[in-house]
C-alpha cells in the first residue's frame, strides 16, 4: 500500500501574466527567464524541495508548451517520483463537461481528484510568478501548533503599497481577524504573499461551497478566506522577513534581476543554503573576447561577451558583439547584439537579435523599460524609443 503524504503543494501557473505584455504573448509566466540561469517557476518548485515537499502539481492553462516541455519529469528539482513527484494539470473534459479554470479557487477545485489521490492532512497553495527562498515546512509546523484551518503568508509592505494586496489585520497571536482584497483605504500593510496552508478536509468543503455559488467569482483572495473568516475559521498569519518580489510587472521583473547585482546584492541567487535548481541544456563556459568590458554583471554560461556591458544580467547562450554596449538591461537566452548596437534599459526576449548600430531604448523616466519579444529581428540601425513593446510576431509593436 503506497504511504500517504503528509503535504501536497499545488502551484497556480495558468495565467495569462498580460502585464508582462510582449514577454508573455508566446511563454506562460512562470516560465519567463530569470536571473541568466532561472525561469521564474523554478522558486516556488525549488522551495518545495528543499522544504521536503515531493509532490506537487502545476496547474497550466495559458500558453503551456514551454512550461511544460522546461518542468518535464521534475528531475532537476528531484520530483521524478514513481509516487509523488511533479504533476502537469491543464483543465480537461470530464464525463459531463469541461471547464478552463475559472478562478484560482476554481482552479484546485478541479483538481480535488488529484489531491485526493495522496490523502494528504494539508494542502499547500502556491503562486508561479514570486521570486524568493522560503522554508514552507516552517510554516506547515507552525499551522500544525496552531491547530490552523488555514495559515497565510504574511509580508511588511511600505503603507502606500499596501492597496495592491490582500490585506490582513491580526491579534497578538497573529490570528487574522479582518481580510480585505486590495483595498482602497488598507487598514494596515500586513500583506497576503499568495501562499496558503490548508487543512484539506476544511478547504475541500470550502471549495464545494464556492463551487455551487453562482455568486462566487470563485478566487481565493475574494471568496473563500473571506467566507472563512466569517464563519469563524481559525486563521493565521505566518510572518515572512526575507526577499520576496511579485514579477507580475516589467518594472518589478526589471527590479528583481536589478537586485542581484552589486557585491551585496538584495537577493542572492547564488547563495548555495538554499539552492535554487533549474533545468541545465549543457553548461558551456562564457567565452570573454579582448574587447569586452563587463562591470557588476550577471554572465549566464555559453555567453560570448566581445562587447560591453554594464549592471545588466545576460543569460547563456548570448552573444554580444564588437563595440556593442549593453547597460542596465536583462538579456533573455540566445539573444544576439551584433556591432555597435546601444542597448539600454531593456529586457530583450529570448532568440531576439538586435542589428549593428540598432539603439533599442534611451534614459527616460524610471518606468521607461523597453522590452523586444522573443524571436524578434531588429534591423541594422533601427532605433527603438525609450518604453516601446515591441512584438511585430504576436502583438505589433506598442
Amino acid at each position: 500500500m503506497l504511504t500517504k503524504k503528509e503535504c501536497v503543494a499545488m502551484l497556480l501557473a495558468g495565467g495569462q501574466g498580460s502585464r508582462l505584455y510582449a514577454l508573455t504573448n508566446q511563454v506562460a509566466k512562470p516560465a519567463v527567464e530569470f536571473g541568466a540561469k532561472n525561469r521564474i517557476i523554478d522558486f516556488p518548485l525549488s522551495n518545495c524541495t528543499n522544504s521536503g515537499i515531493d509532490t506537487v502539481g502545476v496547474l497550466t492553462q495559458y500558453q503551456p508548451l514551454v512550461l511544460n516541455e522546461y518542468i518535464g519529469n521534475g528531475q532537476p528539482w528531484d520530483l521524478d517520483r514513481v509516487y509523488g513527484g511533479v504533476h502537469i494539470l491543464p483543465p480537461y473534459q470530464g464525463k459531463k463537461k469541461s471547464n478552463w479554470y475559472k478562478g484560482t479557487a476554481n482552479a484546485i477545485y478541479q483538481n480535488l481528484a488529484f489531491i485526493e489521490r495522496y490523502e494528504p492532512d494539508y494542502v499547500l497553495i502556491l503562486s508561479g510568478d514570486h521570486i524568493y527562498k522560503m522554508d514552507y515546512d516552517a510554516m506547515l509546523r507552525a499551522h500544525e501548533q496552531k491547530n490552523a484551518d488555514c495559515t497565510i503568508a504574511v509580508l511588511t509592505v511600505p503603507m502606500e503599497d499596501a492597496s495592491r494586496f490582500g490585506i490582513m489585520s491580526m491579534d497578538g497571536n497573529d490570528r487574522i481577524t479582518e481580510f480585505a482584497e486590495k483595498p482602497k483605504q488598507p487598514k494596515s500593510n500586513q500583506a497576503s504573499m499568495g501562499i496558503y496552508i490548508f487543512s484539506f478536509d476544511v478547504l475541500k468543503q470550502y471549495l464545494t461551497d464556492d463551487e455551487n455559488d453562482p455568486e462566487s467569482s470563485n478566487d481565493f483572495g475574494k471568496d473563500i478566506i473571506p467566507k472563512m473568516l466569517a464563519d469563524g475559521k481559525k486563521m493565521y498569519g505566518y510572518h515572512f522577513e526575507g526577499y520576496w518580489k511579485d514579477v507580475g510587472t516589467i518594472k518589478s521583473l526589471w527590479e528583481a534581476n536589478m537586485d542581484l547585482l552589486g557585491e551585496k546584492p538584495k537577493f542572492d541567487i547564488f547563495d548555495t543554503k538554499q539552492k535554487i535548481y533549474a533545468r541545465k541544456v549543457g553548461d558551456p563556459p562564457q567565452f570573454v573576447g579582448d574587447n569586452a568590458d563587463i562591470q557588476n554583471s550577471i554572465i549566464g554560461s555559453g555567453a560570448e561577451i566581445d562587447g560591453t556591458v554594464i549592471n545588466s544580467v545576460i543569460s547563456g547562450g548570448v552573444k554580444i558583439e564588437k563595440g556593442a554596449i549593453v547597460r542596465d538591461s536583462v538579456i533573455f537566452s540566445n539573444v544576439v547584439i551584433k556591432e555597435n548596437a546601444i542597448v539600454e534599459m531593456s529586457i530583450i526576449d529570448e532568440y531576439a537579435e538586435i542589428g549593428r548600430r540598432a539603439v533599442v531604448g534611451a534614459r527616460g523616466g524610471e518606468n521607461d523599460i523597453t522590452v523586444i519579444a522573443r524571436n524578434e529581428k531588429i534591423a541594422d540601425k533601427t532605433v527603438i524609443p525609450a518604453g516601446e513593446m515591441y512584438d511585430t510576431i504576436s502583438g505589433g509593436a506598442k
